[in-house]
């Protein structure tokens, strides 16, 4: 299972979000670069980075952090957060990131999302999927949608879509374990996905967990952050 260090981006500086209010945001490091290299010491190979200030406006924010981080460091980035249109995307893998999380768009603009999976194929673009009761919240998790995460996953399954980045809403930033009965559901009802868990890692058990699900990988961000989970712990993954 792949570990997933995040970086969320507001005002260029890395902070976290509890349950995806703007309102509850703590600033951990105002050098989001000297985060990444840290995540790169310690020997991990991917980077969930998300700028929180797009997911908000609409549109991409900071891209110059994108730009920063890949071309300073090796990591694997996928960049999520205001990607909204074929500009936005354009920039972004010009700005070095290997795959786009695509959440909000998914929801709002289904054919522009799907000519995106055509396009760079199903190995670029990765689904956000966050999801409220069941239901699909967007734009930074200020909005409820009326579609299922499972009939959400059925339409873009059949585009060629591979990777999901599937957050439960109410665990994310609470420190409170991962929403596994979900995940197990949806591994269950689709065993070719390539199912990223992400919110509530609160502890190494957690992780465990979810490893002996099967999952792709496992996003981690406040985790590490407070201190609960070492750098050094994930060499065990």
């Amino acid at each position: 299972m792949h570990i997933i260090p995040a970086i969320d981006i507001i005002d260029g500086k890395c902070v976290r979000l509890t349950k995806g209010d703007y309102n509850q945001k703590k600033e951990y490091n105002s050098n989001p670069l000297e985060v990444a290299q840290e995540f790169e010491q310690a020997g991990l190979k991917r980077l969930h980075l998300v700028d929180l200030d797009g997911a908000k406006a609409k549109k991409v924010v900071n891209l110059d952090v994108l730009k920063t981080i890949s071309n300073q460091t090796n990591l694997t980035i996928d960049f999520g957060g205001g990607v909204q249109s074929t500009e936005d995307i354009n920039a972004v893998f010009e700005a070095g990131a290997n795959q786009i999380t695509g959440g909000s768009i998914a929801v709002k603009n289904e054919s522009l999302f799907t000519e995106w999976i055509q396009e760079f194929g199903g190995e670029k673009i990765i689904l956000g999927a966050d999801v409220k009761d069941e239901k699909i919240a967007i734009h930074g998790w200020q909005e409820s949608s009326d579609k299922h995460i499972f009939d959400f996953l059925d339409h873009y399954l059949a585009k060629g879509l591979k990777y999901v980045i599937c957050t439960d809403v109410s665990k994310d930033g609470a420190l409170q374990g991962t929403a596994n009965d979900l995940y197990e559901n949806i591994i269950k009802r689709f065993p070719e996905i390539k199912l990223i868990a992400s919110g509530g890692v609160s502890n190494l058990d957690d992780l465990k967990i979810l490893k002996e699900m099967n999952l792709y990988g496992a996003i981690v961000g406040k985790a590490i952050y407070e201190k609960r989970i070492n750098l050094s712990d994930f060499k065990s993954f």
